[in-house]
Formats: structure tokens, sequence, C-alpha cells
């Protein structure tokens, strides 16, 4: 079991209330983490802390920085087994998720090392006589990142990452899920030599998010917030940083097609399906939910498909398996309603994966409409829909017949053509013969429509953390008109 206290200032301690929360280990009756239930004003301490570090912190140079978060990331590399260890105790992840969140995560901090010498400006000619006009970029303040559990050490330290390379100070705000996991970046950055209070780590009891993210987001030292988790919440933050008038970085839910037009290769398909769809047990915000199959393929495909997805082991995630533990029997329960749904109203079930508490193997539903549950709501869990269609534009239509927007994925072996449907996909992200599930660090990774707004993500994101300024000198006498 893991113990974990709020990283605050110099500190390392408990909740000023004295209080604390459980996290159970969702496929075994066990306690993975007690944690330091925070209060507001410890939500406010952190805060403090932020703002009493942000001067000096912010006066840093590139360099400085850049060496900090290099060797924070070679601490994160070498933390992979206690990553692991904690991220399969706190949702049910497998070992290769663990390590995987532990790589992209220490590269994000190595892309964000690499962007302080590109935080630039411009010089901007100017109407006036002798003024020379400057647009320059500084950090904005403190900033806080909303980290949720499903991708935690590449979805905590990406709330981070960036916002340090601006020269940021930071709070980040632990998902109740798997606060010990989330506690681990934070370690990471102060044992790599980050100063005091420019990284600081909360987590809270699920009963209280709601009021320790308002203070969060109410303090008036904090200038930009990040969130990543669902499209629900993620209203909610936004509606509360717009009361505050302070700009909000979202990234929420998904409902990814992949299409397959009627020239793809449908072995490469179908293993870019299987991946998209079942890695995590389709707990990632680009997990592929749907499929939308040219009808000349559909048959060939969904006996392939079927065939793969009856292949992938499901067990517990200590074991080498391939699909481990949703995060809650809560998350079990939709998924199994949400099948049931489905077949009920006609769908055919072509792969029905093992049930068996939170372990759910790889399930797939052929032959979906629109009145079923599953066809517009995000499962996030491992069970993926198929839709044939007549063509492109009937692919295209059902691709964008959604009110999500983050990834999709086209495949056929005319490459023009597929450019051609992946530019009317309504999404931010997508890619042609590859799978929905694709994240590298310097990418700009973000969403349309309720998949949010913003953008993190290399020389993206400096623009999501930085205050553009438009600064004069005026040399020689200027005229005034009085």
């Amino acid at each position: 079991m893991f113990d974990i206290n709020l990283l605050i200032g110099e500190e390392s301690r408990g909740a000023s209330g004295g209080a604390t929360f459980t996290r159970e280990t969702p496929h075994k009756p066990e306690t993975a983490t007690t944690a330091a239930a925070a209060t507001v004003a410890d939500a406010d301490a952190a805060c403090d802390a932020a703002a009493a570090a942000f001067p000096a912190w912010s006066e840093t140079s590139p360099g400085e920085r850049r060496a900090l978060l290099l060797k924070a990331a070679d601490v994160m590399d070498s933390k992979a087994p206690e990553f692991i260890a904690r991220m399969m105790a706190e949702t049910g992840a497998t070992a290769p998720w663990g390590g995987f969140n532990t790589m992209l995560a220490a590269n994000m901090l190595r892309e964000a090392a690499s962007m302080t010498t590109q935080i630039t400006g411009e010089v901007i000619p100017s109407n006036v006589p002798g003024s020379m006009a400057m647009a320059i970029r500084q950090p904005a303040g403190v900033c806080v990142g909303i980290a949720p559990w499903n991708a935690p050490v590449i979805l905590g330290t990406r709330s981070v990452a960036m916002p340090l390379a601006c020269g940021n100070t930071v709070v980040l705000k632990a998902s109740e899920l798997c606060p010990a996991t989330h506690h681990l970046i934070g370690e990471c950055l102060r044992e790599a030599g980050v100063p005091a209070g420019v990284v600081n780590v909360v987590t809270n009891a699920p009963a209280d998010a709601p009021q320790v993210v308002e203070a969060l987001i109410a303090h008036p030292a904090v200038r930009r917030i990040n969130f990543t988790g669902s499209t629900k919440v993620g209203r909610i933050i936004a509606e509360t940083a717009a009361r505050h008038l302070k700009p909000v970085l979202l990234e929420l839910g998904g409902k990814a097609p992949l299409v397959v037009l009627d020239d793809a290769d449908i072995e490469e398909a179908v293993n870019a399906a299987a991946f998209g769809a079942f890695m995590n047990q389709g707990q990632i915000c680009m997990s592929t939910e749907r499929l939308v199959v040219d009808g000349k393929v559909a048959d060939a495909f969904a006996a392939a498909f079927a065939e793969k997805a009856k292949s992938l082991p499901a067990g517990d995630p200590s074991e080498h398996v391939v699909l481990g533990s949703v995060v809650n029997q809560a998350a079990a329960d939709r998924v199994r309603e949400m099948i049931e749904d489905a077949v009920a109203k006609g769908a055919e079930l072509i792969a029905d994966g093992r049930r068996e508490g939170t372990i759910l193997g790889a399930s797939i539903l052929d032959r979906v409409t629109p009145e079923m549950r599953v066809y517009g709501e995000e499962s996030f869990g491992p069970v993926v829909t198929m839709v044939r269609v007549d063509g492109v534009d009937e692919a295209v239509r059902i691709a964008n017949d959604t009110e999500y927007g983050l990834s999709a994925a086209v495949f056929g072996k005319d490459v023009t053509r597929a450019l051609g449907v992946a530019k009317r996909i309504q999404s931010g992200i997508c890619h042609v013969n590859g799978p929905t599930v694709h994240d590298e660090a310097q990418m700009p990774f973000g969403g349309v429509k309720a998949s949010g707004y913003g953008r993190f993500g290399g020389k993206a994101a400096i623009a999501e953390f930085t205050e553009l300024r438009w600064i004069t000198i005026q040399s020689g006498k200027r005229h005034y008109p009085f």
C-alpha cells in the first residue's frame, strides 16, 4: 500500500484537517493507496507556494530550466518500475501500459526542455516614427493542471511540463483514482532539483473535488488552467474558469471513428483497430470506438477483426494479458449495459469478451444503429461498434455523426483519396493508415466540438502557457497633437 502526503512548497505534509482517503485496487479486495485529503485551505496554500516561487523561477534562464527538465526525465525513466506498480494497483493497468506511460511522459519532459529556447517573439513595423514595436511572450504565472487516471503518467506530466518550460510555476491536482501515481510525478521533478514551490501536488477525497477545484481556479495568483477528462466535468471547469476570466485548455472525451474504405489493406486496418479499441481496455481518449466500414469489404473485415479480438487474453493485469481491469465496477457495469442495449435493439455481437468483475474481454458490435446507446455515448471500455456504409460520402457523414471530435483514422490504399476523406472528418487529429491511438510529445494535441479546445504539445503549447505582450521603445522625440 502507498501512503501519500501533499507536496506544498518545501513540505511533504498531511492535509490541514488531518483527513485521508483510500483508493481501492479495482480488481482485488485490497487498498492500493491512502492519501491526504486536501481542504480548500490546502489548495490555497499550494497556490500561495507556487505564487511565492514564481518571480525567481520565471527569471531562470532557458538553459537552467532545460537542464532541470532533462534531469527530471532521467529520474522518471529510472522510476519506471515504481510507476508501473502504482498504475497496476490503482487503475488495473497492465505492465506494458505503465511502461509506455513512463516512457512517453519522460519524453514529454525532454520535449518541453527543448522548447525553452523556442519561446520567441517578433518585431512588428510601426507607423509611429522612431517607435520599435515588439510582440514578446512571457510566463503567465501559476498554472493549475488537473489530470485524469487513464493515462496517468503521460497526462499528469503533460499538464505541468510545458507550463514549467515556459517559466510558470504549477499546482498538479491529482486524480482521486490514482493519487500515488500522480504524486510520483512531483517527486521526480523535486528529485531533479526543481526549486521548492515550483511544483506542488494536491490530492483530495472524491467528495471534496468540487470545492478544491473551485478554490484552485479562483485563487488570485492562478493565471492558466488545463484539464484532461470527461466532457461533463470539462464543461464545469470551463464555466468556473469563465466566471474568473481565466483561460483554460480542455482535452475532453472522444468517440473516435476508424474509417475503412473499399480499397483498404484489411490486415493493417484490423491490427490498427484492435490496438486502438482495446489498448488499456479502451480507456483512452483516442480509443477507437466506431468502425465505419465500406459495405464492399465489411464481411471480410468483420470476420478478421472478430478473430483478432477473440485471440486477445484478458485477466489480472499482473499476468501476461492484453486486457487488464477497467477502472472500477461502475465502468464494467456501464459497458455491459451498453452491449445489452445494443443487442436488444438488433446489433450483432460478433466478439463477446470475457466478463468477470472488472475484467472485460474484447467485444465487437456489428450493424449498430443510432437508436442504440453505444452509437453515440462514449463507452470508455473494451467494446467497439461497427457501422456498414455505402461509399465515401456516407462514411464521412457517419464519422462526423457525433458530438465529439478528438481523434480519427482512415484506411485506404489510394492515399490521395484517403487524405481527402481525412480532411473532411471533424476532428483535431486524424491518421491515414494508422491507429486512432497515437501520441508524440512534439505534436499539437487536442480536439474540436465536445472534445475541447486548445492544444498540448510542442510549439503549439507555448501559446497556451504564456502571455503575448506588445512592448514599444520610442527613440527620439515623438510628435503629439497638443
